[in-house]
């Protein structure tokens, strides 16, 4: 029995679940070794940085160096139907920041851990 793990077949919510959580240790590593203050004004900068608005932007910027395969995982995570978004986003803002997620879950789950830290320096850049 082959337990490899298929993650191209798999589906983009399922991609999103997981990169939602890995994005969400890359912002709080970043924040720990940024030394930006107490936790509560660390929680309130992770906040910001991974809502819905703040994905869609991070998309903005890398975008245009991801590879084909990487692009493609990207648009189906943001084609994905979902029946609400968030009060706060705009369903644009939640279907890039859905597949932003997608994208980073694929190359975790791909053993691409050094892509998704390479994808995020970009993303954090000034």
């Amino acid at each position: 029995m082959d337990n490899k793990l298929d993650v191209t077949s798999m589906p983009s919510l399922n991609l999103a679940f997981i990169g939602d959580s890995v994005y969400e240790i890359l912002v709080r590593e970043h924040l720990c070794k940024s030394n930006v203050g107490k936790v509560g004004v660390m929680n309130k900068l992770k906040v910001d940085m991974v809502c819905c608005k703040a994905q869609a932007e991070a998309v903005k910027k890398i975008l245009p160096i991801l590879s084909e395969q990487e692009q493609g995982v990207f648009r189906r995570g943001r084609n994905v139907t979902v029946n609400s978004a968030s009060k706060s986003s705009s369903l644009a803002d939640y279907h890039a920041a859905t597949g932003l997620e997608a994208l980073f879950g694929y190359l975790y789950l791909s053993g691409k851990e050094e892509r998704c830290r390479e994808l995020f320096d970009i993303i954090i850049e000034e």
